[in-house]
């Protein structure tokens, strides 16, 4: 049937809203690309929108990856969203799973617990204390145990959870299996979408880290990529006021977009690949069936 007036209309609002949309999401990166590698002098003359670089230069880009502290970040950082989103996986699904079967006895007194901490927490020298005494300051495991379950994260696990029919566990539980054995040979199987959305949520939490490494690590060795972007972006805003200062500024400011480039495209180049997971585990985690 032939489209009417309106709907054309219609179809070319939403089509220029969607554009509009994709603009607004897309320019901020290609401003900060564009910026990280334009001519310094260029790039400060230059105050207006920016759809092609300014110029052509990659220093911003080498001074910051001849620092041999940019590999030790990223070693660590992929340590922390290695092992730390592994451990979150496992420990939501545990707690999870419990809190799925209606029959646990204190189930929804739990849930309130739980639910509780969402909206009041302990705050940051409290935590700060809590993580001295157990003597895990200038570790590792700082930045992995006290942030293994995410309270919203473990809700949208727990629903999607709730949402297996019963049927398939309680036929398990007939051939003489335990809990251990339906979570991990029933459950998880039949939720690789949730798991998916909840490795790539996690991953980000730990990739974008920033407050937990500032708060808990002395030794620069544990430092992972975001600190150590910081301390070189602050080492070069220090040298932009010395001499040489108006040169200084401007190839800090290439420094300060380079940096952006450099932190975020390794996690963004992930969310291709796990795009199909993405908005039919977020769904299924949000509604219960």
């Amino acid at each position: 049937m032939k489209p009417t007036v309106g709907e054309r209309i219609f179809d070319g609002l939403n089509t220029l809203l969607l554009l509009l949309v994709i603009f607004i999401s897309v320019y901020p990166m290609l401003y900060i690309f564009n910026s990280s590698v334009s001519d310094p002098d260029a790039l400060l003359r230059n105050r207006s929108f920016m759809f092609l670089p300014e110029g052509f230069q990659l220093e911003a880009y080498k001074q910051v990856l001849q620092n041999p502290k940019v590999y030790s970040g990223y070693i660590n950082t992929l340590f922390y969203v290695t092992v730390g989103t592994a451990v979150n996986l496992l420990m939501t699904s545990l707690a999870a799973y419990a809190l799925s079967r209606a029959d646990l006895y204190g189930r929804k007194f739990m849930m309130k617990l739980i639910t509780f901490t969402m909206f009041f927490g302990g705050g940051m020298i409290p935590t700060f204390l809590l993580v001295q005494n157990l003597g895990l300051v200038d570790s590792r495991m700082a930045l992995i145990l006290p942030a293994a379950i995410s309270t919203f994260y473990f809700i949208i696990m727990k629903t999607n959870f709730e949402s297996i029919p019963n049927e398939m566990i309680e036929s398990a539980r007939l051939d003489g299996a335990n809990d251990f054995t339906i979570l991990f040979r029933i459950v998880l199987p039949v939720s690789k979408a949730i798991l998916a959305v909840m490795t790539l949520y996690y991953a980000v939490d730990h990739w974008n880290e920033y407050m937990g490494p500032l708060l808990y690590l002395r030794d620069q060795g544990l430092y992972p990529i975001q600190i150590v972007l910081r301390d070189i972006l602050l080492s070069s805003s220090m040298e932009s006021m010395g001499p040489g200062a108006d040169t200084g500024y401007a190839i800090g400011e290439n420094i300060k977009y380079a940096t952006i480039i450099i932190s975020t495209l390794p996690i963004v180049m992930v969310y291709p690949f796990i795009q199909k997971y993405f908005v039919q585990g977020a769904l299924v985690g949000a509604v219960k069936q």
